[in-house]
């Protein structure tokens, strides 16, 4: 992660960045909007349920498996393909994210590994755990120079201090710093992208930006598609203050989709029980 300033806070100065400011204002906006509405007030547990459901369509679809809403929800089995194993992959991430909250901030690494865990699903000795020298990385759609593990494990140390030590910068961009660090390492030898969008998640509920989790940010990432999500991704890569205001406003318009879907949910219910 590159910074920008000598402030102490590196996540200050990016959220410093010109236009930041802008992408915080309207993701608060577009969540105060799903917030406000009436179903919130009477079914905000149906809105959560969807918007996982949605959210793990949405990061899968980024992976490679863009299945149909209809068929995610349809489908139990999951143990076929590699599309089938990514959808359940994604599936149960976003199941296990309500459930890392109170240990992220104490422990972002161990909260990783499990992640990966979870991801995975399988007993391999590289899972769990960050790779090794000399190990693979099965990542094919985010074909960009891949740190060593040298590099990878002082920047994952990097990573967690600031999550540990807490700051002021706006929740948006620590979930876009954390998204980006992430797919930018690729730290374990598989599922790094669907794990790098669900600890965007769980920052955006840990912040209190979205408490419910009723916003979820993977739909509007694969709204915008694979193609823009790469070339934001290229910003942050490329360390540069207007590389990085990019990659934070990209995920600030994820964020907003991601609100956007929800409300539509809500008023669809709302039109049901009319």
């Amino acid at each position: 992660m590159s910074t920008t300033g000598g402030t102490a806070d590196p996540l200050v100065a990016l959220g410093a960045l010109p236009g930041v400011a802008g992408s915080v204002e309207s993701v608060r906006k577009a969540v105060d909007r799903v917030y406000g509405h009436r179903i919130m007030r009477r079914r905000s547990n149906v809105i959560t349920s969807e918007a996982a459901l949605r959210g793990a369509r949405g990061s899968a679809a980024l992976s490679g498996a863009d299945w149909a809403l209809e068929e995610v929800r349809r489908r139990t089995d999951f143990r076929g393909d590699d599309e089938a194993r990514t959808v359940g992959a994604a599936l149960r991430l976003t199941a296990e994210a309500g459930q890392l909250l109170s240990v992220w901030r104490q422990s972002p690494l161990r909260v990783l590994a499990r992640l990966h865990l979870v991801a995975a699903a399988d007993e391999s000795d590289q899972v769990g755990r960050p790779r090794q020298r000399g190990e693979a990385v099965d990542e094919p759609l985010v074909e960009r120079p891949l740190p060593d593990a040298g590099e990878v494990s002082g920047r994952l140390d990097g990573l967690a201090e600031l999550i540990i030590a807490g700051s002021s910068a706006p929740a948006l961009v620590t979930a876009a710093v954390v998204h980006g660090e992430l797919l930018a390492l690729r730290p374990f030898v598989s599922h790094n992208g669907l794990v790098a969008r669900v600890a965007q998640r769980i920052v955006l509920i840990g912040s209190g930006l979205d408490p419910k989790s009723v916003c979820p940010a993977e739909v509007g990432h694969a709204e915008l598609g694979r193609a823009a999500y790469l070339a934001a991704f290229d910003g942050y890569l490329s360390g540069t203050p207007e590389g990085m205001a990019a990659w934070i406003a990209h995920c600030g318009r994820a964020a907003e989709l991601g609100a956007r879907e929800s409300t539509a949910v809500c008023e669809a219910l709302q039109r049901g029980a009319a």
